[in-house]
């Protein structure tokens, strides 16, 4: 059974990232570049604060970015206030020189590393979220109503880029669909910052005119709005799958100082899910004499790469490439494309021979001029091209024997020859690359091996050591490292990869009931390759501590792998790592240890993983007895057209109709909890009341729990929320009475949803 020090571990366990005292220690490092990307600092947890750390590569050094201790006492003594070395009031610094920059204690602070004199700036300083800035850190462009202003950051002055911005046909922002309003007002922010990308000599900004006007309109509720007053109305711009109306991205290139508006010649860009510049789908070339973009029609089997004319809107197709299923530029959902224009040729990633890799084109005629990468692996992201030497860094995975997903940094010829892996071992290399330097910020791990962070070269050798992730205060929770595993698929020939978590306080003797923590899609992974920074485990590492066996799964139609292993999910969105997969997993696994109780099986998942664990408990009730399913997409007709036509196309409304779990409301058996945050603008909550409609329409026992004003992630009361499956797991596999806990409360702020979501 679950005893309330069980549940405290689990609450440690979930919100590990971003707790002061941190658990895990020193495994990310995120360098700030300064001096044009020759070194970096960063900061990394210590006690209850931060040290600052200066790296130079050239020089292989690593020390203090300054004395904490001597700025500490200079910072207490200008402002009055007592200041901890161990816990600096600031949690990040800009340098000038030697001098640091950093807003504390209410005010803006200039420092001077010479002799450790602090003194309040006199001015502001010119960072803001919601401005993007120059790269020459002269101008920012920021949102105002519908339009988009620039100001000087050196006199304040302002003025208007745009003028006929309206409702629904605006300037700089993405579909509404996407902007995630309710968290954002959580977090104190009224807006996302705009959709913009600046000329190399910030001149000009490309933008575009976001036209919404005739999409769907779909409404929720705020029950419970400032002031108490009657609920309100929240209206959203969101298109569904198979609708006549989505978002369009008008491009055009705006002259900062002429205060001209370029429009692109062409049709507008279809936008279902992000704007193309947020999503690096439109960038301006290194000498900023052209733009280029992606474009795609909406049964998505055609993707064109296009040059525009910052100076005319004129538009021409430099590479095009079609294809019987799906073409796309990366398999994921929100990483950047895998192209690169050079000076004379366009490194293109293609799935064409059934594995991601490189190829070159002519940018003036779009002749195809070589295969640069081949084998049984795929490229997943150009790092940097060497147009000297004629090289082209990247990672790639698959070239781990014992496990396909882990990343390998690599380089070889524009002409193909010359392969070589940069990283050669069986880690999993996370690749930071700065501006245009000869070395990169290299973080290694496996989902057992905490990270180690280092800088090297592009040949490799180790030019310094940064961190060693210090787990010792997790591993004090009783937590042990999860077991990664291969399995074959419900096809019984495909190899499957996952992870595998013990209980705490594991007794090989005992028998554990099971939960599969599961988010399938044709588009993410549930399982990462490397040491789970809180991502994907921060469901399985709580409930392990409960004493749950925990099972998580990439299926057969998730990305990652070749192209036919990708193409499982095409036109069956349902199959992208379905429940049959998993159920061959689980009795795979558990044909090798005894200790896994397969009667007692259920199912947890969030958002898309809410939709697989319903459909997992309708389409195999002998194995799966109960399930917990939050914020589930389960009325697919009515979602979001960005997913659910990636796969199904926009002309198979059959398609989508089998999709839906509300048909499938009688042939669920076993207990289930539905959670639904009342103003989730990601997956409406409809979803979950219409399945709950169905439920009682079938005569069907279940629970429901619609969390007021909450949105799509409960991000202020996600400990209440998963207390709430945790309890209901235990009672229904556990058999007993979960123990009374009341958690704390979760920090809301910029700097904690940073953490979490980074």
């Amino acid at each position: 059974m679950s005893t309330t020090q069980d549940y405290l571990t689990a609450e440690q366990l979930l919100h590990r990232p971003v707790r002061p005292g941190r658990l895990v220690v020193g495994d990310k490092v995120r360098p700030q570049w300064i001096d044009g990307g020759a070194r970096f600092w960063y900061a990394v947890s210590a006690g209850p604060g931060r040290r600052f750390v200066l790296i130079d590569p050239a020089a292989g050094t690593r020390e203090p970015a300054f004395d904490h201790a001597r700025l500490a006492a200079s910072l207490a003594a200008a402002s009055g206030q007592p200041v901890d070395p161990a816990a600096l009031p600031f949690t990040s610094v800009e340098h000038h020189g030697n001098a640091v920059e950093f807003a504390a204690l209410g005010a803006y602070w200039r420092c001077d590393l010479d002799h450790y004199g602090c003194e309040r700036a006199e001015f502001t300083p010119p960072g803001s979220p919601l401005e993007v800035r120059s790269p020459d850190g002269r101008l920012a462009v920021s949102r105002r109503g519908h339009d988009l202003w620039a100001r000087s950051l050196s006199d304040g002055r302002e003025w208007a880029l745009t003028t006929d911005g309206a409702p629904d046909h605006q300037y700089g922002t993405g579909p509404d669909r996407t902007t995630s309003t309710v968290l954002l007002a959580k977090t104190g922010l009224p807006h996302l910052p705009p959709a913009v990308a600046w000329s190399p000599d910030s001149t000009k900004v490309l933008a575009h005119r976001t036209d919404e006007r005739f999409v769907r309109r779909t409404r929720l509720a705020r029950a419970r709005p400032a002031g108490g007053r009657a609920p309100l109305p929240h209206t959203r711009r969101y298109a569904h799958a198979g609708d006549e109306h989505i978002p369009l991205a008008e491009l055009v290139v705006l002259d900062v100082t002429e205060g001209t508006v370029v429009r692109a010649q062409t049709e507008p860009l279809l936008m279902p899910l992000l704007s193309p510049i947020a999503a690096e789908w439109a960038w301006w070339a290194p000498d900023g004499s052209a733009v280029y973009y992606l474009d795609r029609p909406r049964d998505l089997r055609t993707i064109t790469l296009n040059r525009l004319d910052p100076a005319t809107g004129e538009v021409a197709t430099v590479v095009t490439e079609t294809g019987l299923t799906r073409v796309e530029p990366d398999q994921w959902a929100y990483e950047p494309p895998i192209v690169r224009v050079l000076a004379d040729e366009v490194l293109w990633y293609s799935q064409r021979d059934g594995w991601g890799h490189l190829y070159r084109y002519d940018p003036h005629t779009g002749e195809l001029l070589g295969q640069v990468t081949s084998g049984p692996w795929a490229v997943r992201q150009i790092l940097r091209v060497d147009e000297t030497s004629r090289e082209v860094f990247f990672t790639a995975s698959g070239l781990v024997q014992d496990d396909p997903y882990r990343h390998t940094v690599c380089r070889v010829g524009l002409d193909g020859s010359g392969f070589a892996k940069v990283t050669d071992d069986d880690a999993d290399h996370i690749a930071t690359v700065p501006p245009g330097q000869g070395y990169f910020v290299d973080s290694a791990s496996t989902v057992d091996t905490p990270p180690v962070t280092r800088v090297r070269d592009w040949t490799g050798r180790v030019l310094a050591e940064l961190e060693r992730a210090d787990i010792s205060r997790l591993a004090a929770t009783g937590w042990t490292a999860p077991e990664r595993f291969r399995v074959k698929a419900a096809d019984g020939v495909t190899d499957l990869y996952g992870v595998l978590y013990r209980p705490h306080g594991f007794d090989p003797a005992r028998r554990y009931p099971v939960v599969d923590n599961l988010h399938p899609g044709p588009r993410l992974n549930q399982v990462l390759p490397g040491f789970d920074p809180g991502g994907p485990g921060l469901d399985a590492e709580p409930l392990a501590a409960l004493g749950f066996v925990v099972v998580a799964v990439d299926g057969r139609g998730t990305p990652g792998r070749g192209k036919a292993f990708h193409d499982f999910s095409h036109g069956r969105p349902a199959g992208a790592g379905g429940p049959a997969d998993h159920v061959a997993a689980l009795r795979e696994l558990a044909g090798t240890r005894p200790w896994m109780d397969l009667d007692r099986v259920g199912v947890l998942g969030h958002s898309g993983g809410g939709y697989a664990a319903v459909r997992a408990m309708a389409d195999f009730p002998e194995v799966y007895k109960a399930g917990a399913a939050l914020s589930g997409s389960h009325g697919t007709p009515c979602f979001d057209l960005g997913f659910v036509e990636a796969y199904d196309g926009a002309d198979n409304p059959e398609a989508r109709a089998r999709l839906s779990n509300i048909d499938l409301a009688d042939r669920l058996t076993g207990p289930l909890l539905l959670i639904h945050g009342g103003m989730d603008d990601q997956v409406h909550p409809d979803h979950t009341l219409r399945l709950a409609d169905a439920l009682i329409a079938a005569d069907k026992d279940f629970e429901l729990l619609i969390v007021p004003d909450a949105e799509h992630t409960f991000i202020d009361c996600i400990s209440y929320v998963r207390k709430r499956c945790w309890d209901f797991l235990v009672r229904e596999l556990m058999g007993t009475r979960p123990p009374a806990y009341r958690p704390a409360p979760f920090p809301i702020g910029p700097e904690p949803l940073a953490e979490l979501f980074a």
